[in-house]
C-alpha cells in the first residue's frame, strides 16, 4: 500500500485516552478464581498496556486520564514514569472515584476470563476540562480506546480530543476494546463507537467488536465488508484481530494482508492484543510496510499470552527481533 504517514517533527509519537486500572494476576495458576489465593499487582488496562509497550519499543508516549487520590494511583503514576511515559495530563480524581481493579482468571493455557470492578471508575471521570488541545497538537497520532466512550464525562473527553486532533493534522486510531461493563445497552455501544471509528484513521478491533459498530441492519457483515465499509469513511487501515486464528489488515488502496499466529506454549489468552497493537503502531511509526508490522504485532502477541504478565512483560525492540529471529527459523514466514 502507500505509505501511511505521520505528521513529522511531534514531540510525542502518540497520546492515548482511556483507562488505567490496576489487574491482580493469580500466581497458582489453573485454578477458578474463587479458589486462587495469591496474586501479582501490575498497572494495567488495555491503553495503559499500548502506552507501555511502545514506550519499551522507544517511543516518546503522552496519556489523558484519571487515577484515583490514593496508593494505587500512586502506583500507576510511579510506573508509567518509570517507563518513562508522560503523566503531565494524567490527572488526580477529586470526588473519591477509584481506579478500576482486574482480577484474573486463568483455568487452563486457552481458558481466561476477567472480572472487573469499575463502579465509579477513576478513568472514566475524565471530563473535558482535562484535554489540552495544545498537548494533543504536540502528538503525530491520538489513540482513543472504546472504554473510555461508556461515560458520559469520559465520552465528552474523547470527542474533545478527537476535534482537536483533526484541526492539527494528528492522526486518530481507533481501539475499539469492548467491555460489557458500565455500558446500558447495544444501541449506546453502536452509537458511540460508529461516531469514533467513522472519524478514525485506523481501527482496531475483533470481528465481534466490529459487529457492534455496524450500522444497526447491518451487523454479521464479513471481515473485507466490515473493512471496506469503514475503508469508505476516514479510515486508512482495518485491522481485524481473530486471536488464535490470526489477523487480516485491510488497506484504503484494496490491499489485504493476512497474519497467521506465531507458535507458543500460551499461559494465558489475554493481553496479546495489547501486545499487538503496541508492536504495528511501533512499526507503522517507523515507516515499516503493513507487512512488517503485522508480523511485529503477532510476534508481541505471541509473547504477551506466553508470559505471566501484560504491562510488566511487553518486550523491547531487542526481544521482539530475537523471537522473530527464532521463530522464523523454526517455523518460517507467517505473513
Amino acid at each position: 500500500m502507500e505509505q501511511f504517514e505521520f505528521c513529522k517533527d511531534k514531540e510525542f509519537d502518540l497520546i492515548l485516552l482511556g483507562r488505567i486500572a490496576i489487574d491482580l494476576n493469580p500466581l497458582d495458576y489453573y485454578k477458578p478464581l474463587s479458589e486462587s489465593t495469591t496474586f501479582r499487582r501490575y498497572v494495567g488496562g488495555s491503553p495503559a498496556n499500548i502506552a507501555t509497550g511502545l514506550a519499551r519499543l522507544g517511543k516518546k508516549i503522552g496519556f489523558f486520564s484519571r487515577v484515583s487520590a490514593d496508593q494505587f494511583g500512586d502506583f500507576a503514576l510511579s510506573f508509567f514514569k518509570q517507563e518513562g511515559i508522560d503523566t503531565s495530563c494524567v490527572k488526580r480524581c477529586t470526588e473519591g472515584e477509584k481506579i478500576g481493579l482486574t482480577f484474573t482468571e486463568i483455568l487452563d493455557e486457552h481458558t481466561s476470563s476477567i472480572l472487573m470492578y469499575r463502579n465509579q471508575a477513576a478513568d472514566l471521570s475524565l471530563c473535558v476540562d482535562d484535554v489540552s488541545e495544545e498537548y494533543i497538537k504536540r502528538s503525530k497520532a491520538l489513540l482513543i480506546s472504546g472504554t473510555a466512550l461508556a461515560g458520559g464525562s469520559s465520552r465528552d473527553a474523547a470527542f474533545k480530543s478527537m476535534l482537536f486532533a483533526k484541526r492539527n493534522d494528528v492522526k486518530i486510531i481507533f481501539d475499539i476494546d469492548y467491555r460489557p461493563y458500565t455500558w446500558k445497552n447495544e444501541d449506546e455501544i453502536s452509537i458511540y463507537y460508529s461516531l469514533v471509528a467513522q472519524e478514525s484513521e485506523i481501527n482496531f478491533g475483533s470481528p465481534v467488536e466490529f459487529d457492534l459498530m455496524e450500522p444497526f441492519n447491518q451487523a454479521g457483515m464479513s471481515d473485507k465488508e466490515s473493512a471496506d465499509y469503514w475503508l469508505g469513511k476516514r479510515a486508512h487501515i482495518v485491522i481485524i484481530k481473530h486471536g488464535k486464528d490470526g489477523s487480516v489488515a485491510y488497506t484504503r488502496d484494496g490491499g489485504c494482508y493476512n497474519m497467521k499466529p506465531f507458535l507458543v506454549k500460551l499461559l494465558k489468552s489475554f493481553g496479546g492484543g495489547d501486545g499487538y497493537a503496541s508492536a504495528f503502531l511501533y512499526g507503522l511509526l517507523e515507516g515499516y510496510p503493513i507487512p512488517q508490522c503485522l508480523e511485529l504485532g503477532s510476534a508481541s502477541a505471541a509473547m504477551l499470552v506466553a508470559s505471566a504478565a501484560c504491562s510488566a512483560d511487553m518486550p523491547t525492540v531487542e526481544e521482539l527481533n530475537a523471537f522473530l529471529e527464532e521463530s522464523k527459523r523454526e517455523h518460517g514466514e507467517v505473513v
